[in-house]
């Protein structure tokens, strides 16, 4: 007779340790010695799960802003305005020829006229500027502008003036003087001939 069936003929032995039963689908028996060693073995083996530490605070969970109390968002930069196209006015023109011929006969009234006899570059420059603005708030039409022939025979001031006749239309062209000026013209001889110009003036502009 084996051990194993010893053990099996051995009264009942009753461990003081709870001894598990099973039940379900099986005949209820105690567990054996080898049972009870494997059992103890697997006991050890278990960790016994941490307790819960009473009044532990969990750290509390913001809740989402609020549509007033979130950030609002960085404005775009605006994009940098672009300067505004500054109107050209157009280049003089010349003079046609019944508006000459009217002006020579006296048909067509002269409104105005400026002599720059006697003045050097710089100051018949600021002279005429200043004369042909007047001018056209006045509502001026036509205007007469005396540069002199340049002549060294006759006038003492003739250097300076032969160069008034040569920058004069240079200047009625410059885009500070254009708007005044229409068209100019060669003067009549009876008005000065090579050494003075008719000028048209341009309308001035409403402020409004």
């Amino acid at each position: 007779m084996t051990s194993r069936e010893k053990r099996s003929r051995s009264p009942t032995h009753v461990p003081e340790k709870w001894e598990p039963v099973f039940r379900k689908g099986h005949a209820s028996r105690a567990l054996s010695t080898d049972d009870h060693a494997i059992w103890e073995g697997v006991t050890r083996s278990i960790k016994p799960l941490r307790r819960r530490v009473a009044g532990k605070v969990l750290p509390a969970v913001s809740e989402p802003k609020s549509n007033s109390e979130r950030t609002p968002p960085k404005p775009r930069p605006m994009p940098a305005a672009q300067p505004m196209p500054v109107r050209q006015s157009p280049q003089p023109t010349s003079l046609d020829r019944r508006t000459r011929q009217k002006l020579a006969r006296g048909a067509q009234p002269i409104d105005a006229r400026i002599d720059l006899h006697g003045l050097t570059q710089a100051e018949a420059h600021h002279a005429l500027a200043r004369f042909l603005r007047n001018a056209q708030n006045d509502g001026a039409r036509f205007v007469l502008v005396i540069t002199g022939k340049g002549d060294p025979r006759v006038d003492p001031f003739a250097g300076e003036r032969g160069v008034l006749r040569r920058q004069v239309p240079l200047w009625l062209k410059l885009p500070e003087l254009r708007p005044f000026v229409v068209g100019f013209e060669e003067a009549h001889v009876g008005h000065g001939g090579g050494g003075a110009l008719y000028v048209q003036l341009r309308r001035a502009r409403s402020s409004t």
